[in-house]
This record gives structure tokens, C-alpha cells and sequence, in this order.
């Protein structure tokens, strides 16, 4: 056999979380104990306990766990790391009382950030989301989503999707774009909000689609954003033209976004603090990923969290995310968001750990992100730690050791 260009090796165990999500989690984790992977030309080779030989040579790049574990680059499935603006006044505000939707209702909210954002040039974007991609690859995070929905007007919009392109290109981290057209009505926006709406629809999405700027399209359902109808008609229309849908739905009110969700047949419904257990069967019945983001509801302070074990038990397959964003939760760390959602959500680590592996790269219909599997793509975390249970456990800490990306050590 050819030597491969990278080994990592001396493992308490490689999670290769590449099992089936219907029986325990723990499972579905597939451990190798003492395992080691082989990586060759950016895939993985090799996954076993006793290297084969002729695995090795002079050339062969070696990391040493040092009898840490090894799992799957995480996938973050929800972000909003493209922004300018500040929003330290509205955290002190919420700390004193305000909700967010008071907040919102009194200019500030979403309208600042897209005042600020609309004012940033395409260089200024990205040099303010470099570091957060970069925090995020210190948290083990190799694969994100990124959103829109801070520009909300066609050619602000379509700035921000090729921020998001051009960012895949500057940094390790593999972007995905989702046009979120429908986020806030634009403070600045005169007419009768149908026409923003038909704007959106008519003119952004197909501009979108044409330059394959997006995976997926997205709406916030909610009092201060849009209605069933209104993310009924933006997201058929988006389906139409091949992007897929998901949706901010029951995140501070009860609105029966689930349903609607599972009606669209949405890839994802993410929040869901406010959930009904009709939506809870409505998610397991049209087969949609539920993305909860424990971080954002500490940092709103809106409760309730999301019910995640009444989610889990359901069958329902549960993702997790930083939702990363200047307003709701301006954290990168994914630990945090993994301890919360099993004080808060009801999870256990192996359910936490699977929400950032292979049930976040459900959330982004690609099977092949979050699991380690021979012939897949070599993108990996190792941590100084040697069982995934201390990740929730070493509340908000971060374990990582290396994170290696495409086959390279970074």
C-alpha cells in the first residue's frame, strides 16, 4: 500500500458517529477504541486499530492524541456570521428587563444590524467575519452554514451571499449559503410589505439561483417578522428554483411553525423554544431535521429552551448550532451551546455530541459532513480529553487539540 500523508494515532477512541440514529445514541456514535486514521490525498484512507503495513514513511505526517479522542470536524448548521455593527447596548438593555421583541419594536434589533451592515463595503465583511470563522475553527467547527438576511434589499442580499462565497475561498472553514430575503421587514422600506415580499420572491431568489449562490432559502416566522403565508409563498417559490427550505419558526412565540414547516417540507425547523407537541409530531412525521440553539435563548433571555428530549424521544433528529449573530447570541463557542443543550434542553452528551456531527450534516443534506468514514473527506478534531461526555461536563470549555481540515493540519 501507498504510505499515507497523515496518521493521527494513540487514541482513547475515533467516534466515527457514523451509525444509525434510530437506537441509542451511543451507538450511533460508532466508536473504535484505541482507533487510528489514515489520510491520503485529503480523504480518509484508513480507519482501524492496527496501522496496515507500509502505512507509514519518512514523508508520513504523524499526530500523537496522546490518549485523547478523535471524532468529526463539527458542522455548524446555523449561523449569521456576516455582519458589521454593534449591539452591546440592546445585551445591556435585555439585562435590565427589555425582551427582544421590545427591542425590535423600538428600531433597534435586526433593523440596526442591517443599518450597519448595508454601510460596510464587501472588504469590510469579510475582514469582520474572518475572525469568527477563525473562533469557530478553534472550536472544532470545519463546515458552517452561513446567512443573509442583514442586507434586505436585492443587491444588499446578493452582497452578502458573495461575502459569504469569497470567505469559503480566504479561510479552511467550508461555507454553505442560505438567502434569508425574509429575515425583517428593511427599516427603511415605504411601500405595503406585500411588495417587499414579491420583491424578495421575483427578483432575489431567482438571482440567487442563477449564480448558485445559496443551498438553501430561509424565513423567520414570527410577530415581529413574517407570516405563514408570506414564508408559504417565498419558499415554494425558492423550491422551485432548487433551494431548499428551512425555517425560524416558535422561537418566542407559539405560532405553529413546526407545521408549517413540515408542510413545506422544509429540511429544517430551527429554534422551536415555543413548540407545540402537534409540531413535535408534525417534524418526525414530514421527516425535518429540528436545529436547536441553546446559546441564543440563554443570551435572549426568552424562555423556555427548546424541549429536546421531548424532540429526541419523538424520533425527531436533533442538530445544534452557535447561531452565531450580533443580537440573539454573539458566541462562536460550541461548547457552550453543547452543555446548555443538556442542563437546558434535556440531551445527553452522546445526543449533544451527534447534534454538531452527523445530524448537523443532515441539517445541510450532506451526509458525508460530521462521520469519519473511509473514502470521505479527512476533516477531523482531536481533543485533550479522552472521552466526548467531558465536552458538555467542562461546561463552556473548550478541549480542542488539532483540527485538521481537508487532510491538512491546521
Amino acid at each position: 500500500m501507498q504510505p499515507f500523508d497523515l496518521i493521527v494515532h494513540n487514541a482513547s477512541e475515533v467516534l466515527t458517529c457514523n451509525g444509525e440514529l434510530r437506537g441509542k445514541a451511543e451507538d450511533a456514535l460508532a466508536p473504535i477504541p484505541q482507533g487510528a486514521v489514515g489520510i491520503s490525498s485529503g480523504r480518509i484512507a484508513w480507519l482501524g486499530t492496527n496501522l496496515p503495513k507500509g502505512a507509514v514513511s519518512g514523508h508520513t505526517q504523524e499526530v500523537d492524541a496522546k490518549g485523547g479522542f478523535v471524532g468529526p470536524g463539527f458542522v455548524d448548521c446555523h449561523t449569521h456570521v456576516v455582519f458589521a455593527g454593534d449591539r452591546s447596548d440592546e445585551f445591556e438593555a435585555r439585562c435590565q428587563g427589555k425582551t427582544y421583541l421590545e427591542i425590535a419594536q423600538a428600531g433597534g434589533g435586526i433593523a440596526k444590524t442591517v443599518r450597519a451592515t448595508r454601510d460596510a463595503t464587501a472588504e469590510e465583511l469579510i475582514a469582520l467575519a474572518l475572525p469568527r470563522l477563525d473562533r469557530l475553527l478553534k472550536h472544532g467547527v470545519t463546515t458552517a452554514e452561513v446567512k443573509s438576511g442583514y442586507g434586505l434589499t436585492v443587491d444588499s442580499e446578493l452582497k452578502l451571499l458573495e461575502v459569504v462565497r469569497a470567505l469559503g475561498d480566504r479561510q479552511p472553514v467550508s461555507l454553505v449559503g442560505t438567502v434569508l430575503g425574509l429575515h425583517a421587514l428593511p427599516p427603511d422600506f415605504s411601500g405595503p410589505r406585500e411588495a417587499y415580499v414579491r420583491e424578495v420572491i421575483d427578483e432575489l431568489l431567482p438571482k440567487v439561483a442563477t449564480a448558485s449562490l445559496a443551498r438553501f432559502c430561509d424565513v423567520f416566522v414570527e410577530q415581529s417578522a413574517f407570516t405563514h403565508d408570506e414564508a408559504r409563498a417565498c419558499l415554494t417559490a425558492g423550491k422551485t428554483l432548487g433551494v431548499l427550505p428551512r425555517l425560524h419558526v416558535d422561537q418566542l412565540t407559539a405560532n405553529g411553525g413546526a407545521q408549517l414547516a413540515a408542510e413545506l417540507g422544509a429540511v429544517t425547523a430551527d429554534h422551536l423554544e415555543q413548540i407545540s407537541p402537534e409540531g413535535i409530531a408534525a417534524l418526525k412525521a414530514a421527516g425535518t431535521v429540528a436545529v436547536l440553539a441553546p446559546t441564543s435563548t440563554l443570551f435572549a433571555r426568552a424562555r423556555p429552551f427548546a424541549p429536546g428530549r421531548a424532540l429526541v424521544d419523538a424520533g425527531v433528529p436533533v442538530a445544534l448550532c452557535t447561531n452565531v449573530n450580533p443580537g440573539s447570541s454573539n458566541s462562536e463557542n460550541v461548547f457552550l451551546a453543547m452543555g446548555l443543550a443538556c442542563v437546558e434542553c434535556g440531551l445527553s452528551p452522546a445526543e449533544a455530541y451527534l447534534g454538531f456531527t452527523q445530524v448537523g450534516g443532515l441539517a445541510l443534506r450532506d451526509e458525508s459532513l460530521g462521520r469519519l468514514v473511509e473514502g470521505g473527506p479527512a476533516d477531523l478534531v482531536v481533543f485533550a480529553a479522552d472521552s466526548y461526555r467531558t465536552l458538555p461536563y467542562h461546561f463552556g470549555m473548550n478541549d480542542v487539540s488539532h483540527v485538521v481540515k481537508s487532510g491538512r493540519l491546521l
